[in-house]
């Protein structure tokens, strides 16, 4: 059986993304110092600041999700003063989605802030480790890719070329 078909390298690996991710997010939001933002709220705000004047429609696309439910993050988004809406002057019953100023700066302070504490966590490592990792990453991001090529749900797949062109 080919490695890449084998139990013995998905199921750890998906294992420890999954625990980084959980880990660098739950320490990421009791660092901030700030109100915690869902993840799926991060989520729509990173779409929206790749993806200026888009649309609730194509930001489900993206993510996957039904429109109603990015309806409700948006929303909530827009109550928190961290996204607004604009009007397509094309078509003004099209709303087109914005990062507000305190949405750009709290969206920047998180990735600073996460950046801190893996940089922290990293410089804690040994170096032959650090090595692997670094030596790794070329992998890690051709693996990235390849998950986002495979996964487009059919609204993903109608969206424009310079919407899904960046992925998610």
């Amino acid at each position: 059986m080919p490695i890449a078909e084998s139990p013995t390298l998905a199921v750890p690996l998906a294992r420890v993304i999954g625990r980084l991710r959980r880990s660098l997010n739950r320490r990421t939001r009791t660092e901030t110092g700030r109100p915690p933002i869902a993840e799926a709220q991060l989520e729509v705000l990173r779409l929206v600041e790749r993806h200026p004047s888009t649309r609730v429609q194509d930001l489900a696309g993206q993510l996957g999700l039904a429109s109603n439910t990015v309806s409700t993050l948006v929303h909530q988004l827009i109550g928190s003063g961290l996204v607004e809406r604009g009007v397509d002057a094309a078509d003004g019953r099209v709303a087109l989605l914005q990062l507000t100023p305190a949405g750009q700066e709290r969206l920047c302070h998180w990735r600073d802030v996460r950046q801190e504490i893996l940089a922290a966590e990293l410089d804690g490592l040994r170096e032959p480790d650090q090595r692997a990792l670094e030596a790794a990453l070329p992998a890690l991001e051709r693996l990235a890719d390849a998950l986002e090529a495979g996964w487009r749900p059919a609204a993903a797949r109608a969206l424009p070329e310079e919407i899904t062109a960046h992925g998610s």
